[in-house]
């Protein structure tokens, strides 16, 4: 079987409109949420992308070339898989034309269009999972050796029922995200676009995906089951040939939720035991951008650990979780655990493997 390489990466976000320009927002502090305002006086923090000229189509497929092209991908004879992941697809533009009549994978046929891509194309939607298992989807082709590289866009742009769907569930927190924080009261939304270029020749690629799992269990349709999430992180680590104690970090999909942040812990704990290995969460910086949330969580989180620029945590802990955000990138976190726990019952994580730049 082959290997599964990250080539390149590419992120828009509201950090910033590339990699460079949101790891330099983050040794800054990061930048504040703006607001999205619905109808009926309602509002919520959003972090949404820098501002830009055109209509939500014209926007979208404008980011999405710039990304791809970030990740390397144009560069390429576009050949590959391209995998389309996202919660609302094409909602936004829907709700700004009111054509809700469309077929659901025109969106990903558009996008391939724009960027002049010649192979196959899919759609993948899964709720909060969907870049996840873009991921594991385009690691099947290539490991079984039936394409050599693929594009995985991970794609969630602003619409108004989102927004207030998950106003009207109760879930968004009022003024800022906290994950495992004592005070945590909800999540806070955001934009992304973010293109992950795979391959199975290593080249100068640094990231191999070691392995991965999607566990489906919807007994809490809309949050995380802790025996779920253990043998999420169980069958991740067996597919990646590892133990438990060979995990340097864990990204934890902690997005300021009071049940789910406990949950997701809960689930930890019983892989890892009491000694939790360093944690991570980025969505107070970027936001929960939902079914981008895989793609965009993976290329900031490789930027940081290339870097050494953090999230920074300043809020106070639960101690009833016992569990802390480390302060700082670990030095020898080899093996990453990235986890997205989504609607639906889904709960995916990969493995990546630090392999520090090219081989002698």
């Amino acid at each position: 079987m082959n290997e599964l390489w990250l080539a390149g990466r590419g992120l828009a976000c509201a950090l910033g409109p590339d990699v460079g320009h949101a790891v330099a927002a983050l040794r800054q502090g990061g930048v504040a949420p703006a607001r999205f305002e619905v109808p009926g006086g309602f509002g919520w923090p959003y972090f949404a992308l820098p501002a830009e000229d055109g209509d939500w189509l014209e926007r979208t497929c404008r980011t999405v070339r710039r990304v791809a092209r970030e990740s390397g991908a144009l560069d390429t004879p576009r050949r590959g898989p391209l995998f389309v992941a996202s919660s609302s697809i094409d909602l936004g533009e829907r709700e700004a034309s009111g054509d809700f009549e469309r077929d659901f994978h025109a969106f990903a046929e558009t996008l391939a269009e724009t960027l002049d891509w010649q192979g196959p194309v899919f759609t993948v939607s899964t709720a909060c999972t969907s870049a996840h298992n873009a991921v594991l989807s385009a690691g099947a082709w290539l490991r079984a050796g039936d394409a050599a590289e693929a594009l995985v866009l991970g794609i969630e742009l602003a619409n108004r029922l989102t927004v207030a769907g998950f106003g009207s569930m109760q879930l968004l927190a009022p003024d800022a995200a906290q994950p495992l924080g004592a005070s945590r009261r909800g999540l806070v939304l955001g934009e992304a676009v973010a293109a992950l270029r795979l391959t199975s020749a290593r080249g100068t690629a640094r990231w191999r995906v070691a392995g991965g799992a999607n566990v489906v269990d919807g007994r809490d349709p809309a949050g995380a089951v802790p025996s779920a999430v253990e043998a999420m992180c169980r069958e991740a680590l067996q597919r990646s040939g590892l133990t438990a104690a060979q995990i340097g970090l864990v990204k934890l999909q902690a997005a300021g939720s009071p049940a789910n942040d406990a949950s997701e812990i809960d689930g930890l704990r019983r892989v890892f035991g009491s000694g939790l290995p360093p944690l991570v969460s980025l969505k107070a910086a970027i936001g929960h951008t939902l079914g981008a949330s895989g793609a965009a969580e993976l290329a900031l989180l490789t930027a940081c650990l290339e870097t050494g620029a953090w999230p920074s945590s300043v809020h106070a802990h639960d101690p009833t979780l016992g569990a802390r955000l480390a302060a700082q990138a670990p030095p020898d976190a080899r093996y990453v655990l990235a986890n997205i726990l989504g609607f639906g019952g889904g709960h995916a994580a990969l493995v990546l493997e630090d392999r520090g730049g090219a081989p002698a």
